[in-house]
C-alpha cells in the first residue's frame, strides 16, 4: 500500500467523516450502542448497575452480557479503607513485579518485596526505592510478613520453589497469581494450593512495563481476573480490588483456565509468534523477489507498525479498510479470507498444543534449566542478527523523532 495515496485517502476520510462516533466508542458509548439489543430488564440492570463502577456490555452483539469492571469502582480512599490492615507481599521483581508493585506504593498501599537476597532482583528492587529490612525481604520473611501473597516469580520458578513456599501460605492469607499457568497445569508444575485460603488471579494484557507506563500516564491497561477458590466469601471483590490496584483501567471476568489457554495461544499466535512469522515471510519474498532490504522492511514492518497498526488500534478494521485506497481495500478484502483458510487449521493445532499441556511441558522444560538464560540469549542473537532488523534498527534512525 503506498503511503501517499494511504494519506490522500486518509485526509479524505477525514474530511468526510466528523468524528467516526463507532470506531471511536469508548466503552462507554459502546455499552449505549449495545444497549438497544438486550431485554429491557437488561438495560434497567445496566443503567443501574453503571452506577456502582461496572458495565453491562453485548460485545458480541448478540446479546451476550459481559460484566466489566471500572477503575470508578474503587476510588482511591475507598482502596485504602479495604486494605487497611493488609500487607502485599509480592514475590518476585520481573516485570510484572515491578510494575504491579510500584503502582500498589504510590497507591498509598501497604506493600513488601520478597526476593532472593542480593541477588539481580534485590539489586533491581532497591534502585526502585525498595529499602532492605523495610520495604525489601528474602522470600521466607516476605510471606510470613504478608497478608496478600502474589506469586509474580517466573511460571518455572514457581514451580520449582512451591514446595519451600506453600508451607508459609497459612489460613486467612490470599493467594494470588496474574497467570493461570501453574495452578490450571498443576500435574506438571505441581502447584497445589492450600485449600484453606482465597486463590485469584489478575492477568494484566500487557507487560509489567505497560502496566507501569500506563498508570503514569493516567490511564490504566486491560485486565482480567479469575477466582480459583473463595474460602472468604470475598474472593471476587478482592480481586477486582486489586486488579484497579495494581493499575487496571478496565477488568473482564474469567477463568484460571480461559485465562492460560488465551494467553499462551496469543503470545504464539497474533502477539509476538505469528506475527514475527508473517513478518519474516514476507521480508523474505520481497528480498527473493529483486527489492532492496529497505524496501521490503518499510512495505512490511515500517508502514505497518507506524501508520496502520496504531489506526486498527485506535478506531477498529472497518476504519482501516475504509481509510485505505480503493486498490488496497480489494486486494485486503480478497485475500483476507484466503490467508484465514490456510492459517486456520495452524492455529486450531496451536490451541490443541496449549490446552494438553505440551506448550507447558516445554516451557517448563527449557525455562527450568540452569543455563537458560544463556540460551534464550543465543536465540535472541538469532533474531538480532536477521537482515529484516538489522535493516530497520537503520529505518529507525531516519525517523525525524531520531534525528
Amino acid at each position: 500500500m503506498a503511503s501517499r495515496t494511504f494519506s490522500r485517502s486518509l485526509r479524505s476520510v477525514a474530511k468526510s467523516t466528523v468524528a467516526p462516533a463507532v470506531q471511536r466508542r469508548s466503552l462507554t458509548v459502546a455499552a449505549r450502542v449495545a444497549r438497544p439489543t438486550l431485554t429491557a430488564s437488561s438495560r434497567a440492570a445496566a443503567a443501574a448497575q453503571q452506577t456502582r463502577g461496572y458495565k453491562l456490555i453485548d460485545f458480541d452483539g448478540k446479546g451476550t452480557v459481559e460484566k466489566v469492571h471500572e477503575r470508578s469502582e474503587w476510588p482511591a480512599e475507598k482502596l485504602l479503607s479495604y486494605f487497611k490492615d493488609q500487607t502485599f507481599a509480592l514475590i518476585g521483581y520481573g516485570s510484572q513485579g515491578y510494575g504491579q508493585g510500584l503502582n500498589l506504593r504510590d497507591n498509598g498501599l501497604n506493600v513488601i518485596i520478597g526476593v532472593r537476597k542480593d541477588g539481580a532482583s534485590w539489586k533491581a528492587a532497591q534502585e526502585d526505592g525498595w529499602v532492605p529490612g523495610e520495604t525489601l525481604f528474602d522470600v521466607d520473611e516476605a510471606i510470613n510478613k504478608g497478608d496478600i501473597i502474589m506469586n509474580l516469580l517466573s511460571d518455572a520458578a514457581q514451580s520449582e520453589t512451591w514446595p519451600r513456599i506453600k508451607p508459609l501460605i497459612t489460613k486467612g492469607k490470599t493467594l494470588y497469581f496474574s497467570h493461570g499457568f501453574s495452578v490450571v497445569f498443576k500435574e506438571k508444575t505441581k502447584v497445589e494450593v492450600p485449600e484453606d485460603v482465597d486463590v485469584i488471579l489478575v492477568a494484566p494484557k500487557g507487560s509489567g512495563r505497560t502496566v507501569r507506563s500506563l498508570f503514569k500516564e493516567g490511564r490504566g491497561i486491560n485486565s482480567s481476573f479469575a477466582v480459583w477458590q473463595d474460602v472468604t466469601g470475598n474472593a471476587q471483590e478482592k480481586a477486582t480490588a486489586i486488579g484497579v490496584a495494581i493499575g487496571s483501567g478496565y477488568l473482564y471476568e474469567t477463568t484460571f483456565e480461559k485465562e492460560v489457554y488465551s494467553d499462551l495461544y496469543g503470545e504464539r499466535g497474533c502477539l509476538m509468534g505469528g506475527i514475527h512469522g508473517m513478518f519474516l515471510a514476507q521480508y523474505e519474498v520481497l528480498r527473493e523477489r529483486g527489492h532492496s532490504a529497505s524496501e521490503a522492511f518499510n512495505e512490511t514492518v515500517e508502514e505497518a507498525t507506524q501508520s496502520l497498526y496504531p489506526l486498527i488500534g485506535k478506531y477498529g478494521m472497518d476504519y482501516m479498510y475504509d481509510a485505505c485506497s480503493t486498490t488496497a481495500r480489494r486486494g485486503a478484502l480478497d485475500w483476507s479470507p484466503k490467508f484465514k483458510a490456510v492459517l486456520k487449521p495452524l492455529f486450531n493445532d496451536l490451541y490443541d498444543s496449549v490446552k494438553n499441556g505440551t506448550e507447558t511441558q516445554r516451557s517448563l522444560d527449557f525455562n527450568s534449566q540452569s543455563d537458560y538464560r544463556a540460551k534464550f540469549e543465543e536465540e535472541l542473537q538469532q533474531i538480532r542478527d536477521l537482515e529484516i532488523w538489522k535493516a530497520g534498527k537503520e529505518v529507525r534512525k531516519l525517523r525525524p523523532e531520531n534525528q
